[in-house]
């Protein structure tokens, strides 16, 4: 059932007032700009560097928002800087500071070294800072986390110089917040008598912390009998009026999740689409879903929900933000403040809420601030040498330029991997399940959206660890699920949401990907053993056709133990029937050094042996106009070389000016 919220909490009116609490009297009349700036999704990118590919990339990194967040500090007097999480993981850096050589107790983690550099003022927490565990969380946060099985330090470990709050996670042991719930910070403003005279003043400035409550799903094995979460909207209600009799004069929220207008759920993954009707949030801060806002050209569903308005900025008349990912954005929300003699009072129809891109409007990027790299060169230059550790050979080029039309080369070692995995462990572990059929699933976790440097791609010749992270990009533990015929087809009939419904009769030009919904969570089978069909020209839910299992359909009892990853057997991307009730397997290794003890068996990976399997194609069907999609230019010799002789490149540059090229592809064959 829908939420609906009481008077009580729904969003104040224009020109609110938002405390009459200041540190000194403030003469009636005066003014000062108040910004807000965000970074979010950061993922340890710290510098433009793709460990992948050892090579610098322009297009990401921290070292290039300094330069932006630099700009917007000369532009306005008074500024606070925040960041909304999923910070500390998603680059072989953060990886090689977490497992393979992980920082020590007086040590600060390299994104957090930089992040102090830049004057962060605060930060909230991702659901990917919890991969690592509570333990290494609460050490490089400089927390003493008091949870059930985590060894509470005598004294906290070195962190990163400002506050991180986080609101809603609560220890299972105290029944206390995880993090401090919130902090009322007093800014220092530049501001304007009502004479026009510089004056000083004080704006108490609340900040306050959420992180979606689906990690408990998505990290049940490191987070489960120790933490839990609660709902968004209950604890804003519980928050937010204390922090007002606290004396915040603003309060600003950094929610690390999306908009969803569903139902209400306490355990929604992106809750903020009621967070926003909670009185007493002056701006929201989103995350999690990549994705930039305000921005009037998104074509992503929630952006168009009702009371959400993509080109102002505003969710239920809250500014909001949401400044993409990797440092590619910068969000910046500007208020208008006034004094009333009581209290500072916001100048709602003067708010400003906008992003500011390192991609210039002529393609090239801001310069990157040195002293970024300067301060974390050991960190990094530690982990290029890490990366290139040798591991084998392949005689292809392993690449997810084509994923999304059926090429399986950055694929099938992946589920080749994970596969052998588990029928090793069911000989050895497990002689009641011998007899049922074992395949996995594994996507293109990289596949453009971040731009057109956003693919994995390994290139023919030796491979190392840098080439292993680049075929499997998070860092989830192998489980095995069992499913039975019918729930094989349910799985994958979600994942054949990838595609838009297209009209065979239409002639204009039909878009095949819908942008909203993420590659990784198209998983795919590369089985001699399995065969299907998707028929686009259906709707979601409706689009697999001649399931079978070694030439024969298969039934709807028939039994199947499904390699996947923790991420996906505990419920995410909300798979019909997987919630973690069907784990078989939850293997202590991660997806990634599973795939690398193959590669080290195997020693040469061959096209013919590891990179040719499709158990999918479309179902064949002619359509009036030409169905596309979207890659970089000149890399049709890759889809021949995967035997896709049904695409072909449209145009090099698909006039949207991000890089891409136009390319077709011929549902008929």
């Amino acid at each position: 059932m829908t939420l609906r919220l009481s008077p009580l909490f729904r969003v104040l009116p224009l020109a609110a007032t938002v405390s009459a609490a200041c540190a000194a009297p403030v003469p009636a009349g005066t003014r000062a700009t108040l910004v807000i700036l965000e970074t979010t999704d950061l993922h340890a990118n710290v510098v433009g560097y793709d460990y992948f590919k050892l090579a610098a990339d322009p297009s990401l990194g921290l070292d290039r928002t300094a330069t932006l967040i630099a700009q917007a500090r000369r532009e306005f007097a008074n500024t606070l800087l925040f960041d909304n999480g999923d910070t500390i993981q998603g680059t072989a850096l953060g990886d090689y500071q977490a497992v393979v050589a992980p920082v020590k107790c007086d040590q600060v983690l390299a994104v957090y070294k930089a992040m102090t550099r830049l004057g962060y003022d605060g930060g909230g927490v991702g659901n990917h800072d919890f991969n690592y565990g509570l333990g290494f969380l609460g050490q490089v946060t400089g927390s003493r986390f008091d949870v059930p099985g985590i060894p509470r330090p005598a004294k906290p470990c070195a962190g990163p110089g400002f506050p991180i709050v986080l609101a809603n996670v609560y220890s299972v042991k105290t029944h206390a917040p995880l993090f401090a719930p919130y902090r009322i910070l007093e800014k220092r403003v530049r501001a304007e008598d009502a004479d026009g005279h510089p004056v000083e003043a004080t704006v108490k400035v609340g900040i306050i912390g959420f992180t979606t409550p689906t990690i408990m799903s998505w990290d049940k094995r490191l987070l489960e009998g120790r933490v839990y979460t609660e709902g968004l909207v209950e604890t804003a209600r519980r928050y937010i009026p204390e922090m007002r009799r606290q004396g915040a004069d603003v309060i600003v929220a950094l929610s690390h999740g999306g908009l969803d207008g569903s139902p209400y759920s306490p355990t929604m993954e992106n809750g903020n689409y009621y967070l926003a009707q909670v009185a007493g949030i002056d701006a929201l801060l989103l995350g999690h879903a990549h994705q930039l806002f305000p921005n009037p050209a998104s074509k992503v569903a929630q952006f168009d929900l009702p009371h959400v308005d993509k080109a102002r900025g505003t969710v239920f008349g809250v500014p909001a933000v949401m400044a993409n990912l990797w440092g590619k954005n910068l969000g910046v929300i500007r208020f208008e403040l006034r004094h009333d003699g009581k209290g500072w009072r916001i100048d709602r129809g003067r708010t400003v809420v906008e992003t500011r891109a390192t991609r210039q409007p002529d393609h090239s990027y801001v310069a990157a601030d040195p002293a970024v790299l300067d301060l974390v060169r050991p960190e990094h230059e530690a982990t290029i040498r890490y990366v290139q550790t040798p591991v084998g050979s392949t005689d292809f080029r392993m690449a997810s330029y084509f994923a999304d039309v059926g090429d399986p080369s950055a694929i099938q070692v992946v589920n080749a991997a994970q596969a052998d995995y588990v029928r090793a462990y069911v000989k050895a572990n497990l002689p009641q399940y011998k007899d049922v059929p074992v395949l996995s699933v594994s996507a293109a976790f990289k596949a453009g959206a971040a731009g057109p440097a956003d693919y994995t791609d390994v290139a023919p010749g030796n491979l190392a660890l840098n080439n292993a992270a680049d075929l499997y990009l998070y860092p989830n533990t192998l489980t095995a699920v069992k499913v039975d015929g019918a729930g094989l087809k349910a799985w994958l009939e979600r994942a054949a949401g990838r595609f838009n419904t297209i009209d065979p009769a239409r002639t204009a030009p039909q878009e095949l990907v819908n942008a909203g919904f993420p590659s990784y969570n198209f998983d795919s089978v590369t089985s001699p053993d399995l065969r299907y069909e998707i028929d686009v020209t259906h709707p979601p839910g409706d689009r697999i056709r001649h399931l079978a299992w070694r030439g024969k359909p298969v039934a709807s009892d028939q039994p199947f133990l499904v390699a996947t990853n923790n991420y996906r057997a505990s419920g995410g991307g909300n798979f019909p029937g997987l919630d973690g009730s069907r784990t078989v397997i939850a293997a202590p290794d991660t997806n990634r050094d599973v795939l690398i003890a193959y590669i080290r068996a195997h020693r040469h990976l061959t096209r013919a042996a590891d990179g040719a399997a499709r158990s999918w194609r479309f179902a064949p069907v002619a359509t009036a106009g030409p169905v596309v999609f979207h890659a970089p230019p000149g890399k049709l010799a890759l889809a021949r070389a995967a035997g896709l002789e049904n695409v072909s490149e449209m145009r090099p540059d698909d006039g949207q000016g991000k890089g891409y090229a136009l390319y077709a592809v011929d549902l008929s064959k």
